[in-house]
Order: structure tokens, then C-alpha cells, then sequence
């Protein structure tokens, strides 16, 4: 079963309903809970969905709509080792690199993106989840 880094533009796609990303984040989610594939995402991703929810949504709403996506997920631990790779990195963007270094460390085998350009130098495959999803016609 393949092990995906999901990023955080991808959960958002998906728990925002946004219009034009929301088909392809539904599906990838939907093998998830079909078992098909394993989805990890950071704890990184967590705590920025959650303020994101919670800018649109009350608190206890934005909780509740989190511990249902949950269980689609497990949530990779944000330790020292990835702080340290992730600063000293050639990524612009930090948030990126933290995406990045907890997909390596933990021996995922891709990581599903909507900016595969954030992620240029990544020695691990890089989709889009429509990229992903054709790929064998998922």
C-alpha cells in the first residue's frame, strides 16, 4: 500500500470544499477510507488547517470537522530533527520544507501537492492529486 504526504493546499482543497480542487482531494480521500492507499499528513498541517477552519467556522465547529477528518489520516510527529533539516534546507518556503522533511523521515512514498513547484528539488515523487489519481486510474 503506498504511503502519501498529503500537503496542507490538498486538506484544505478537501475540507473547504474548494471549487475547482475539491473533486480530485474528495477521491484521494475516498482511497483512504476505502484502504487503498495510507495518507499521512504533519502535525504542521493540523495546527494550520485548524486556524484556517477556525477563521471561517466557530472553534467547536472547526474541532469537529478535524476529528472527522482524522480518521482519514495519520499525523506525522514535528520533532527536533525535522525543525533542524527543515531551516537549514534550500527551500524558500519553511512550511514546505517541514512537508518535505517529515515525508523523508518517516519513509513515505510520495508526496501529493498542489505545488509541485514548492517541492522542485525533492528527491521523492511529487503529484498533483488529479496527477495521482490518473496515474492508475484511480
Amino acid at each position: 500500500m503506498e504511503k502519501l504526504l498529503v500537503d496542507t493546499n490538498i486538506v484544505i482543497d478537501l475540507l473547504a470544499k474548494r471549487e475547482d480542487f475539491y473533486q480530485e482531494a474528495q477521491r484521494l480521500f475516498t482511497l483512504a477510507d476505502h484502504r487503498e492507499v495510507k495518507l499521512f499528513v504533519s502535525a504542521l498541517t493540523f495546527a494550520n488547517t485548524y486556524y484556517l477552519l477556525n477563521k471561517y467556522n466557530k472553534a467547536e465547529e472547526a474541532r469537529k470537522i478535524l476529528i472527522k477528518f482524522k480518521v482519514l489520516v495519520e499525523v506525522l510527529p514535528l520533532d527536533d530533527k525535522i525543525v533542524e533539516l527543515s531551516l537549514i534546507s534550500d527551500f524558500k518556503d519553511y512550511e514546505d520544507a517541514i512537508q518535505y522533511y517529515s515525508a523523508l523521515e518517516n519513509k513515505l512514498d510520495m508526496i501529493i501537492t498542489r505545488n509541485k513547484k514548492d517541492f522542485k528539488t525533492s528527491i521523492l515523487p511529487v503529484f498533483t492529486a488529479k496527477e495521482y489519481l490518473k496515474r492508475n486510474d484511480k
